[in-house]
């Protein structure tokens, strides 16, 4: 009989929670950034780049591996990240309805990326969830729209459902590019997709 006090596994445990785990990522998330990068180089040395939804901040440390000490970054969440970050990484814990003034303070107004892994606390109910997905979403563009430079690049996860197409064709609007990526490392069961702007407008 296994003792009450022993830590119980994970049930969401995979391959890629293991391999994060073994490379010193925070969170099995970073590999979907990777395939990202790797087929659409959206981030670049230098770059300036803001991270929202960034906990538990995987992320983080991939983007400021990429965009090295010359870079800027800059990560906001509702949750706190406590994993060390190299001093080119400045992280905001609030909300980023609140971002702007955040920004203003850090004299950090225009950049080349905004980044959004947001996601809804889920109910269960998939439309709901599917609405409040849509919802980040927006206002993930909005701040693309006040904040990235022109020829600057967006990416943000959604929940696939009926407004999907509505959010796409605004990513069309803005951006000379727009894609729709699922890395190979969502989870199956998962109805996440990422939606790429490449180049605003």
């Amino acid at each position: 009989m296994k003792r009450s006090s022993q830590k119980k596994q994970n049930p969401w445990a995979d391959h890629y929670t293991r391999q994060a785990k073994r490379d010193h990522f925070a969170a099995r998330s970073v590999y979907k950034l990777q395939e990202i990068q790797k087929k659409h180089r959206i981030l670049n040395r230098g770059a300036r780049v803001l991270d929202l939804g960034c906990a538990p901040g995987s992320w983080l440390q991939f983007t400021a591996r990429v965009i090295g000490p010359e870079g800027r970054l800059v990560g906001i969440d509702l949750s706190p990240v406590t994993i060390a970050l190299p001093d080119h990484v400045t992280v905001i814990t609030g909300d980023v309805a609140d971002l702007e003034g955040h920004l203003a303070g850090l004299a950090l107004t225009r950049v080349d990326v905004v980044l959004s892994d947001m996601a809804p606390a889920t109910t269960g109910n998939r439309h709901v969830d599917e609405a409040r997905s849509v919802g980040l979403c927006e206002a993930a563009l909005a701040i693309a729209d006040n904040t990235l430079v022109t020829g600057g690049h967006f990416v943000c996860k959604i929940f696939q459902g009926n407004d999907f197409k509505t959010f796409t064709d605004a990513v069309k609007q803005r951006f000379q590019r727009q894609a729709a990526f699922r890395p190979k490392s969502t989870r199956k069961a998962s109805r996440e997709v990422f939606v790429i702007g490449l180049g605003k407008k």
